[in-house]
């Protein structure tokens, strides 16, 4: 290849490190209601690596102590959810909405590229939190963490799981994929955005972005490529939105074998035909679910790199995180 550092390095930079916020008992800090942590050794020793982390823990950040009752949603009819101390019935809503405020702004400023929130938390939880019900109300499951709706409704391009959900492969691997995209974007900014660094961009992206949705794949292409009347600002939010917007939806196994095959078939002439059968065999065997994703991509990136090729050259789809996490072996 072009260059002896892996593809996702390329379009990564010291001085604009990865970058997670983390409800901070994930990472074994012993902020809960009880005095415990639930430390998740998955997320400090594996996806850690290489990563520099953002803990909060916003019940503490409100001034509640350890140990504490623990908080509760409760339905509001005209107000709507309000967090409450079901012992002494005190109301933390605005104290949370005060300091979701002023974290949310503390952590734009430190540059986040994605967030780890702790599931079924009053205040953490993104999705499926437990509201309590108020008089002639039901209780239900589909509440949100009061600061996990402040840092969502405040970054939508935030890349955000819980540590739940990371335990499925494929919304790991996205999710990790999106956090090293979001921050190409931020590095991308901080080398002075033009739309001679947003072609190269969007090129080093294009097969990645395949994965995930054709359409909306040639829609952004069509943004970089097509003459416009509008200024550069504009193309570039545009681009951000619906670059992020395409990598939320998950790329399926019928579409990264639709992409590999591609490449497969873009690798030139002379190709040996025997390492060729050998590539698109392992490509059906992952279709059919006998293979892990690595194995047909180790396969194409060796005859990439062989090759050189134009095509392939610098192309963020063939490596777009580190090795060592191992995301693509489960996926």
């Amino acid at each position: 290849m072009a260059s002896e550092d892996p593809s996702w390095q390329q379009w990564h930079s010291a001085e604009t490190p990865i970058r997670i916020g983390i409800s901070a008992c994930l990472l074994g800090e012993e902020v809960r209601y009880d005095g415990r942590h639930k430390h998740d050794r998955y997320l400090t020793q594996t996806l850690g690596q290489g990563l520099d982390w953002a803990p909060v823990c916003p019940e503490v950040g409100v001034g509640m102590g350890v140990p504490r009752p623990p908080i509760r949603l409760v339905q509001d009819a005209g107000t709507g959810d309000r967090l409450i101390d079901p012992v002494t019935e005190k109301d933390h809503t605005a104290a949370m909405a005060t300091y979701s405020k002023r974290q949310v702004a503390e952590l734009k400023s430190k540059g986040l590229d994605g967030f780890v929130f702790k599931r079924s938390s009053p205040s953490c939880g993104m999705e499926h939190v437990k509201v309590w019900a108020a008089k002639g109300l039901p209780a239900h499951r589909h509440g949100v963490g009061h600061f996990a709706q402040h840092v969502m409704a405040n970054m939508p391009h935030l890349p955000v799981e819980d540590e739940a959900r990371l335990s499925d492969p494929r919304i790991r691997d996205n999710f990790i994929e999106r956090v090293f995209c979001h921050n190409r974007w931020h590095v991308l900014n901080r080398r002075r955005m033009s739309r001679k660094r947003l072609a190269a961009f969007h090129s080093a992206h294009q097969l990645l972005l395949r994965s995930h949705d054709e359409a909306a794949h040639r829609t952004l292409g069509r943004l970089i490529t097509e003459p416009s009347t509008h200024p550069d600002r504009v193309l570039f939010l545009a681009y951000e939105e619906l670059f992020n917007d395409t990598l939320k939806k998950q790329a399926t196994v019928p579409k990264h074998a639709k992409v590999m095959r591609h490449i497969t078939s873009q690798l030139g002439s002379g190709f040996d035909s025997g390492r060729k059968r050998t590539i698109l065999a392992s490509i059906d065997d992952y279709r059919a679910g006998l293979l892990p994703l690595t194995v047909p991509l180790t396969l194409i990136r060796c005859e990439a790199e062989t090759r050189d090729t134009d095509y392939t050259r610098g192309q963020l789809y063939l490596e777009p995180h580190p090795k060592e996490l191992m995301l693509r072996n489960h996926a």
